[in-house]
């Protein structure tokens, strides 16, 4: 997605300028929030696709690219094929963490590919484990419940996006999932998955098994940083950059889940794994590649998620162990969440409430300090 934006905003200023896209995807580029949400609702999967293919671009696809040599201006795959380059993006993003069990049998949701094996699955078979209780783990379960599918979450947490809400949210989604039927094993780990193909057997690390046809786990990503690192570029948990979204070399960008960005609204440099990023990152990114020096990125990204009928949009930095100011017009149905640090809004979680993240950008880029009794009222 961050690749394809990039590409769209070339375009708009250099028509005829060589694009090469080099990618270990065997697709060309899609939109994936639809992966675990409106594919599994009313979404056409021809709907998915993003105009790439329209904006003359040469793709290179199943193609991992290894080392880049900024000397040269060139970059190398792993077939030893080598591309040079005048100006570089690199969009590398994450790969999924995986867990040391499943031989093959785990689906570490991500990608297309990924989409169509289980809902191959799904459409032939009923009951699956979903392991992981965080963003994606939530969305999966609650897709596969509404196709009716028995569904076991399992995650080590004591409710479902622990680490996002506050406790008493928190709580009330977990048995709102139950409620749709949705199994929830809180305080669990998979320690092993038995069987293969459609026939397999979850283990728990309290001897619970449970037979399923299909296993999903969304456990979070590992930041794609090695083909950066053999460039010499500055790494940090991501790839730094600067407002122009330059790396170290100056010829050499980077946008999307793999940079670490300095957010002028937190003042502060962090790292979003989210499609605004992706996508508002890549477009900058590719007015700059072009020769707009006039841009810059000055963007605090937002977030959204639905979850069977709850749904929630976010900005700045959710995280439960912050302080947390709640604000409910309807409890746990209907509110803002506000996450302060040292008095100041770093973040809010806007939950049911919409049309109101400008607002909320607004806020925390004020810095200035509240109290619990004078931010109620202050959204919604």
């Amino acid at each position: 997605m961050t690749a394809s934006a990039a590409v769209e905003s070339i375009r708009t200023i250099d028509k005829g300028g060589t694009i090469g896209l080099i990618s270990a995807e065997s697709y060309t580029p899609y939109d994936r929030p639809p992966l675990s949400k409106g594919l599994w609702q009313d979404t056409d999967i021809d709907d998915i696709w993003r105009k790439c293919k329209e904006r003359n671009v040469e793709f290179f696809l199943k193609r991992l690219a290894v080392e880049i040599n900024p000397s040269q201006k060139m970059v190398i795959d792993q077939q030893d094929d080598t591309y040079s380059y005048e100006k570089l993006l690199l969009a590398t993003g994450g790969t999924p963490r995986r867990l040391p069990f499943g031989d093959g049998n785990i689906i570490y949701y991500r990608t297309l590919a990924d989409y169509k094996r289980l809902r191959e699955l799904a459409d032939r078979y009923n009951r699956f484990a979903v392991i992981g209780g965080g963003f994606i783990g939530a969305e999966i379960a609650a897709a596969l419940a509404m196709n009716d599918k028995q569904v076991t979450m399992i995650f080590p947490q004591q409710y479902i996006c622990q680490h996002l809400f506050p406790a008493g949210l928190a709580n009330y989604v977990t048995d709102y999932y139950r409620e749709k039927g949705v199994e929830v094993l809180t305080g669990e780990e998979v320690t092993q998955v038995k069987g293969n193909e459609a026939d397999l057997t979850v283990v728990t690390m309290n001897g619970r098994e449970i037979a399923v046809n299909g296993v999903v786990a969304g456990i979070g990503i590992e930041v794609t940083t090695e083909l950066a690192e053999t460039a010499g570029l500055t790494v940090d948990n991501g790839i730094v950059v600067d407002k122009k979204l330059r790396t170290s070399h100056k010829d050499i960008f980077a946008a999307g889940d793999v940079v670490v960005f300095f957010d002028p609204f937190l003042k502060a440099y962090r790292r979003v794994e989210h499609e605004d990023n992706a996508l508002t990152m890549g477009g900058v990114a590719g007015y700059i590649m072009a020769g707009d020096d006039d841009v810059e990125y000055n963007h605090s990204p937002m977030f959204y998620s639905d979850m069977f009928d709850l749904g929630y949009e976010a900005i700045g930095e959710i995280n439960s162990g912050l302080e947390m100011v709640e604000d409910w017009q309807e409890k746990y149905k209907k509110g803002v969440v506000y996450y302060l640090q040292e008095g100041k809004v770093c973040g809010v979680l806007l939950w049911n409430v919409w049309g109101q993240v400008p607002l909320a950008r607004d806020l925390i880029a004020s810095a200035e300090t509240f109290k619990s009794e004078t931010l109620k009222g202050k959204l919604g």
